[in-house]
């Protein structure tokens, strides 16, 4: 079993990888210390089957009212976070940018005009949109799936969202025509100074995206065995080119389906096969140059609305022809985001990668930097008016996948307590997984009763065990709310490190995810 396995379980359990050491110990017992309420013996039995034999449990339960600890154990110990790191990174630019911060991409007309032709060039001066329309309902909410098509080349069963990945884009080159703009004697130049990419940050966010910075190569197979698969691929720009040769098999069989791109990713090729009456199969191939590929989905964009751009849309990004300011070349068109909270909750409801990673990135600029690292000194003046002991948190990105990454259960549940004394307490809780319901907790707990009463990030560290040939869990952990009934919530983490499976079968962590969500059900039952 390879990389791209562990790839798969990791995705599907809503983190990036992170490695390294795990906190040592045995799993202590369950049973309650003085004025703490004794655990649930269906928790009691989570945690001591036979895969936690030489695990770490830490659990913490509190009244945020009263401050009463309901449940703890090993508090003060730093966890592997996984994804439970975006409580952290999405909390920060959220306060940072303010819940209702709207990202505007402006188009500037950069040279002389004669009538309706346009002697010079169009910039776009990337603002670091997250979706740039491409998500947005007709409601003007963000729109997104509970297994987003970020995990699609790891996890089975990823699907896309219907919105057009170009209507930012297609809105912005309407506006240029409506400008009186008809033709262009120039070029079309994306200006992405607003921030360098950090590779630190993986993925890398970039101040151009469209498309999460992905191709979507949708498969469905043929009616009968040895028919070509049918592909539809989006968002279709210059140069960008995608073949297929993967072929129909008879039902029932399993198939496979693989990408590969050429080193500048603009040919991409899907070899292998889907079974007859299997259900379409998602992939994505990354788009390497954002910048240039936002340059050329804009020239094709304005010849769809009537503008005639001389340029060749599947040039390089002339940022050469970049000017020093935008004084005196008039804005001709501007595409207004959604609302930040509702990134915000694309981001916490699948664990969007990409999205906690650009939260450093605005940070920083919100301090007139274009370093991303710089968004850290940020988060960390956030982090110390919000009551958080930043001494228990570590981070080196915002989505939780770098080995350095650790936070204790204390230092969750005070990022949690803050928000519940804030105008925002609703919108933040709401915007997590809810189990039984949507995101990454939307297939667990569907019939209990618990289903719909808890609000919660999960996160998870997972890994191939080569020595043992089965899989290791570096960390699964979760953390949110339980809501006790007549507007009260407790706040409560729960997570595990050192955790492993019997084989390599991936349903193995699926089970251990399972325990952690049940976990989290049995304690809002409690």
């Amino acid at each position: 079993m390879g990389a791209g396995c562990s790839a798969l379980l990791l995705a599907a359990l809503t983190s990036g990888v992170a490695s390294g050491p795990t906190p040592p110990g045995p799993t202590p017992s369950p049973s309650a210390t003085a004025g703490q309420e004794p655990l649930d013996p269906r928790i009691t039995e989570i945690m001591r089957k036979p895969e936690y034999r030489n695990a770490q449990w830490g659990l913490l339960q509190v009244e945020p009212d009263s401050g009463r600890v309901v449940r703890s154990m090993f508090p003060e110990q730093v966890f592997i976070p996984g994804s439970t790191a975006k409580l952290f990174s999405v909390s920060g630019p959220w306060k940072t940018l303010g819940a209702g911060h709207r990202f505007e991409t402006p188009v500037h007309a950069v040279g002389e005009r004669d009538g309706s032709t346009l002697d010079g060039n169009l910039a776009l001066v990337a603002q670091g949109d997250l979706t740039m329309g491409g998500r947005t309902r007709p409601d003007g909410t963000v729109a997104f799936t509970d297994l987003d098509h970020t995990y699609a080349n790891d996890v089975p069963g990823a699907t896309l969202t219907p919105e057009d990945p170009l209507a930012g884009i297609d809105r912005l080159a309407r506006q240029v025509r409506a400008s009186g703009i008809t033709r262009v004697d120039g070029d079309v130049v994306v200006d992405s100074r607003l921030f360098a990419p950090d590779p630190t940050l993986d993925p890398t966010p970039t101040p151009m995206i469209i498309n999460d910075n992905l191709i979507d190569l949708l498969t469905t197979p043929g009616d009968r065995p040895d028919a070509p698969a049918r592909l539809d691929w989006r968002p279709k720009v210059a140069p960008y080119r995608v073949t297929s040769t993967v072929k129909t098999i008879a039902a029932g069989e399993t198939g496979s389906i693989n990408v590969t791109a050429s080193e500048n990713g603009t040919r991409i090729r899907l070899t292998g096969t889907i079974a007859v009456g299997a259900a379409p199969v998602l992939r994505v191939s990354p788009v390497t140059d954002p910048a240039a590929f936002g340059r050329g989905a804009l020239i094709e964009a304005l010849g769809r609305a009537g503008v005639l751009v001389t340029a060749d849309p599947a040039g390089p990004n002339p940022v050469a022809e970049l000017p020093r300011t935008y004084e005196g070349s008039p804005r001709v068109a501007v595409y207004t985001s959604p609302p930040y909270a509702d990134y915000a909750e694309l981001i916490l409801k699948v664990s969007h990668n990409l999205g906690a990673n650009l939260g450093i990135c605005l940070m920083a600029v919100e301090t007139g930097s274009h370093a991303c690292m710089d968004g850290f000194p940020v988060l960390a003046r956030f982090l110390d008016g919000a009551g958080v002991d930043r001494e228990q948190v570590q981070l080196l990105d915002g989505r939780g996948g770098n080995p350095v990454d650790r936070a204790t259960p204390r230092a969750e549940i005070q990022m949690l307590t803050y928000w519940m004394g804030t105008p925002d307490a609703r919108r933040f809780r709401e915007a997590l997984p809810i189990l039984g319901v949507d995101g990454l907790l939307a297939t667990n707990c569907r019939d209990c009763p618990a289903r719909g009463k808890v609000f919660a990030k999960t996160g998870a560290a997972v890994g191939y065990d080569a020595l043992n040939d089965r899989l290791g869990v570096g960390a699964m952990t979760i953390a949110g709310y339980l809501d006790r009934g007549d507007g009260r919530f407790d706040v409560f983490y729960a997570g595990v490190t050192g955790g492993a499976t019997p084989t390599p079968d991936p349903s193995g962590i699926l089970s251990v995810a399972n325990d952690i969500a049940m976990i989290a059900a049995y304690l809002q039952e409690g």
